[in-house]
């Protein structure tokens, strides 16, 4: 038995059942160095997984280290309950540099335990403890850290509302029209006195999807969530933690629409790699139980140092703009990969975060099932133009007497979308698979595990990024003459 076959069976043996991506991806890393993760074996990988987004600068990048380094040289502590640091001081100050500037200017930095769902868990607290209200409105298809308040579905005290896409539209129209039925469903469950929704403490909301099979937002309907929530006196909570540090082609993905959130989630790439979460809130919803809030270790230095640098050299080195370059640039070939496979239903996203949706085909050609979502999400400028508040037009409010979409406007017109086709779970793992056997790592998500995910680091250069798409459209074309198309779901 070689080395690697004793590691790779002593897992299962010695660990939980916990270990979703040991089981589908079957490597075992010895070195790693940007895009680039060499195993065990010698073999050598493009890393489009990135650590989950947590690797923004790739793997083991020089400003990572020689923060770390430096850390370590020092003889600082490299654990401290909370207490203020010159490290953790750096760290705080580069991130209120980067923050939304009516953010920016109100700031309060709360450091939680080292995992998203502890950021989660404590923005929560923290409306729940302002408003006196237990409730939290959340979307369809929100990952949250799978905090139970908000992950599962049964969270307590949690009502989820409808998120707007356009593939699996749950109105089955997509589009702005989609997305406008989403914001009247928000606003009639708020408003309506019999709707048996006791007033909420806040609302949460991703600017992109990612576990939820990467579904960018559009930017008109979350600025119309911001300005619901406003109207009502509800903290808007944006969740970053798979977004933020430049991934979607801004620094914070609810800078695409000019929202400014009351309340900011960050976990994952603020790390620099390491582990850390935080919580960013405007200054007067602190209450006297503040403090109280945050349990756990929070002071987690050698993190906090790579934070800092990692931050830091994403902003000088504008690597916000070069992701929502090269992400463009990548959605119009992965363009050709939707017309060429049936099995292909969508590929969309929004900067370095990628997915393209697997379905069941039948052999029709590609066709309706060509359709691509490039600009992230479905409200484009020219429609934003049209209704600024990311509503229907004055135009549309004529066609139906109560200013609203009629049941006629509602309905899909028969030919004008393509219809769904069933998810293909094991046909993306297929794909999964193929892409390993190519040296090429991707993640899956999605509702039924049916996406793959593209989330490379921002570093990536544009030979590397050519390379990742030939292997990807390989991996497509093998997994899909391999795999019977009436798999069961």
């Amino acid at each position: 038995m070689t080395v690697i076959e004793g590691i790779a069976r002593r897992q299962p043996v010695r660990e939980s059942a916990a270990r979703t991506y040991a089981r589908s991806l079957p490597v075992v890393p010895v070195r790693a160095r940007g895009l680039t993760i060499e195993g065990a074996d010698g073999r050598r990988y493009l890393d489009c997984l990135s650590g989950a987004g947590a690797l923004p600068l790739g793997h083991n990048h020089p400003v990572v280290l020689e923060a770390v380094r430096k850390v370590l040289d020092s003889g600082a502590p490299l654990h401290v309950l909370g207490v203020a640091t010159p490290v953790e001081d750096a760290f705080v100050a580069e991130l209120i540099r980067t923050l939304p500037p009516g953010l920016a200017r109100h700031a309060r930095v709360e450091f939680c335990g080292p995992a998203a769902r502890d950021a989660v868990d404590a923005a929560l607290r923290l409306v729940r403890e302002a408003s006196g209200r237990p409730g939290i409105l959340a979307f369809a298809g929100a990952h949250h850290g799978a905090a139970d308040a908000v992950g599962s579905a049964s969270g307590a005290g949690t009502v989820r509302l409808p998120y707007p896409q356009d593939y699996r539209c749950p109105f089955g129209v997509g589009g702005p029209q989609g997305a406008e039925l989403a914001a009247r469903w928000t606003e009639s469950l708020l408003d309506d006195p019999l709707s048996g929704l006791p007033r909420p403490a806040g609302m949460i909301v991703e600017a992109v999807q990612g576990e939820g099979g990467v579904l960018p937002a559009p930017d008109a309907w979350l600025r119309r969530m911001r300005r619901i929530s406003a109207e009502r006196s509800l903290p808007l909570i944006a969740d970053e933690i798979h977004t933020g540090v430049g991934r979607t082609g801004a620094f914070w993905a609810v800078q695409h629409s000019g929202v400014t959130p009351d309340v900011m989630v960050l976990s994952d790439a603020i790390g620099g790699s390491l582990p850390l979460s935080a919580v960013v809130y405007r200054d007067d919803l602190a209450t006297a139980r503040s403090g109280e809030r945050a349990p756990g270790p929070r002071g987690n230095q050698l993190a906090m140092a790579a934070g800092a640098a990692t931050l830091s050299y994403v902003r000088r080195n504008r690597l916000p703009e070069r992701a929502a370059d090269l992400g463009t640039r990548m959605l119009s070939r992965l363009r050709a990969l939707a017309d060429t496979f049936p099995c292909v239903g969508e590929v969309r996203g929004r900067g370095l975060m990628i997915g393209v949706e697997l379905v069941r085909g039948d052999g029709g050609g590609a066709g309706v099932l060509g359709e691509v979502a490039v600009s992230g999400g479905g409200v484009t400028s020219e429609d934003a133009a049209q209704a600024p508040d990311g509503g229907v037009t004055s135009e549309d409010a004529a066609q139906a007497p109560d200013g609203g979409v009629t049941s006629e406007d509602a309905a899909p017109v028969p030919g004008s979308r393509p219809v769904p086709r069933p998810a293909a779970p094991g046909l993306a793992a297929a794909v999964q698979r193929e892409c390993l056997r190519r040296g090429l790592i991707v993640g899956l998500g999605g509702r039924h595990a049916s996406v793959v995910r593209l989330l490379p680091p921002l570093t990536i250069t544009d030979e590397q990024a050519s390379a990742v798409l030939d292997r990807l459209a390989d991996a497509v074309q093998a997994a899909a003459l391999r795999t019977p198309s009436e798999e069961a779901p």
